[in-house]
């Protein structure tokens, strides 16, 4: 029965693991809807003219007769803004962002090598992030030359806040303005984005959100989503679109809207969340575009309308989005075990703030979990060591009853009886940890934290798979860079002695599976991230600690 039961928990494994690496069910698609343009339309700004705000140094534009056109600048003028997180361009046609790189994150592990790039969009793709005010009668301003009133800022660490303010004229005579608000300790920026109307017509429009990226052609890891997401009626929503043409709407009370890469993020945020409609679809450029339609807004001659936002573009990082706040930390979402992983991910967060080594905090943290567990694992392990016993016993009732199931139930649950052998004591214990194991296997298999993240020697990345050496030629069932994979051959090696070190099953069949899983959980995690084949290792060493102890034993 212990044999049966182990057993049947690594095949279970199995099955759980390749299935939702393989066959994950796609997400229920709500159906397409549509945000109305024209209905429901109402007047946002006050008839004094003033728009609240709370984004410091925001002014209003002053609303001047319809012949009164601004002066603007007919070219491009890119602007760099240079903080101690990040370097940006922005182009004062939209405008736009051009690029935005991650100054505490590098493509590769050497040092050296260029920040990761947010902006992977080539030329001719359209613009990476956009908020405009889209009317009937111009269709937008995202082809708008707006002046500008600085041409680069740089802010140092213990700088004040700086911003930058754009201002144009769309087709039809509105008059737009987009204040930017940097800061030098934060990836956060705030945005206020007014339409003032000074000519002597009513205009109809809405205030567009359009988020565009490439996604990559590497996932990057197991469990990393890829796409867009966002925070409706209080919970997440993820919007896979894959096919050209292939479109997904979702309408409710929207918080943020975002797109994310693998490790890293970009998202708008409204100030106050409303109302509103996101449309993801998937161009026949491969280009992912995703779109923010809050309700429409009627601007009356001589008045204004003015929408406040955050701009999040930055590491996926626990931590720093709880910080930034607006439930934005909810795009972090490790599925059922959630509310496990969370926890566990904060204390491996703890233990390397101290140790400054999150090979030493994996370790540690599976130290950890495995005193928690002590209790029940050690019941577990005795319980197999009485059933290992009875074995004698019960392999001669089975032969005496063999052509009699009924009687061979009986005489083994008087067996149990008679020993005080729970057959379920080596069962329980175990079905209480997986909810753990897999929320461990979901944290250390995705969490930016472990990001070019060293441990010893050649591990210098422990988001990546193991390789001692690097070789030109292929190895079977291995993704390059093709190695040694040192890592997990000891975890399939500490697997074997495990198995040797457990009862024997009477059936053959069952010993020569049983025998054959290490080989298949070698292979599973030939290509894992090696955190989370280092705490399967760990684990694996302890475990075989205790066995060691409880079978030596005296009965």
């Amino acid at each position: 029965m212990d044999k049966k039961t182990i057993l049947a928990f690594a095949l279970s494994f199995v099955v759980l693991v390749g299935w939702s690496l393989f066959f994950s069910p796609e997400p229920k698609k709500p159906p397409a809807e549509k945000a109305p343009v024209t209905e429901n339309l109402q007047p946002l700004a006050p008839k004094d003219g003033k728009s609240p705000s709370n984004v410091a140094a925001v002014p209003s534009p002053k609303v001047t007769p319809s012949t009164e056109q601004p002066v603007i600048q007919r070219e491009e003028k890119k602007i760099e803004i240079d903080t101690p997180f990040y370097k940006a361009v922005f182009s004062n046609v939209g405008p736009t962002i051009k690029s935005f790189q991650l100054k505490k994150y590098h493509q590769t592990t050497n040092p050296d090598s260029p920040f990761v790039e947010l902006v992977t969009l080539e030329q001719g793709m359209g613009d990476y992030l956009t908020i405009q005010f889209d009317d009937s009668a111009s269709g937008g301003t995202s082809d708008t030359v707006f002046t500008v009133d600085k041409d680069s800022l740089k802010l140092n660490q213990g700088s004040e806040p700086a911003t930058i303010i754009f201002h144009g004229t769309s087709q039809n005579g509105l008059s737009i303005t987009q204040t930017y608000r940097f800061y030098p300790d934060r990836y956060g920026i705030d945005l206020a984005v007014t339409a003032a109307n000074p000519t002597a017509t009513p205009v109809n429009g809405v205030f567009r959100t359009t988020l565009r990226a490439i996604p990559p052609k590497d996932k990057g890891s197991y469990y990393a989503y890829v796409g867009f997401a966002l925070f409706s009626d209080n919970k997440l929503e993820e919007v896979e679109v894959e096919d050209p043409g292939e479109e997904e709407s979702i309408r409710g009370d929207i918080g943020w809207v975002s797109y994310e890469d693998n490790y890293f993020i970009s998202a708008v945020v409204p100030e106050i969340p409303a109302k509103g409609s996101f449309t993801g679809k998937r161009l026949s450029s491969g280009v992912l575009e995703g779109i923010l339609l809050p309700a429409p807004v009627s601007l009356q001659p001589s008045t204004q309308a003015t929408n406040q936002y955050q701009l999040y573009l930055g590491p996926r990082e626990l931590g720093t989005l709880k910080k930034f706040g607006k439930n934005l930390d909810r795009a972090i979402d490790f599925g059922w075990t959630d509310i496990i992983a969370k926890p566990l991910l904060y204390i491996l967060r703890f233990f390397d703030q101290y140790i400054h080594n999150y090979g030493v905090s994996i370790i540690l943290l599976t130290i950890l979990v495995k005193i928690l567990f002590w209790p029940l694992t050690h019941k577990s392990y005795k319980s197999m060591k009485e059933m290992q016993k009875l074995q004698p016993r019960m392999a001669k009732l089975r032969e005496k009853y063999k052509g009699d199931k009924q009687k061979l139930n009986q005489e083994m649950m008087g067996l149990y009886k008679t020993y005080k052998v729970n057959p379920m004591g080596g069962c329980l214990p175990m079905v209480v940890q997986i909810p753990v194991f897999f929320a461990l296997f979901r944290v250390l298999g995705a969490c930016i934290e472990l990001r070019h993240a060293p441990f010893i020697f050649w591990i210098n990345d422990l988001s990546a798979p193991d390789r001692l050496f690097h070789f030109s030629f292929e190895i079977p069932f291995m993704t390059p860079p093709y190695g040694i994979p040192v890592l997990t051959l000891l975890m399939g090696g500490s697997m074997f002695i495990q198995q040797k070190m457990t009862p024997t099953p009477g059936d053959p069949t069952q010993a020569k599976i049983m025998m054959f899983l290490p080989v298949i959980f070698t292979f599973m995690f030939i290509n894992f991230p090696s955190g989370l084949v280092l705490y399967w290792l760990v684990n694996n060493l302890l475990s075989i600690g205790q066995q060691y102890r409880i079978y030596k034993q005296p009965a």
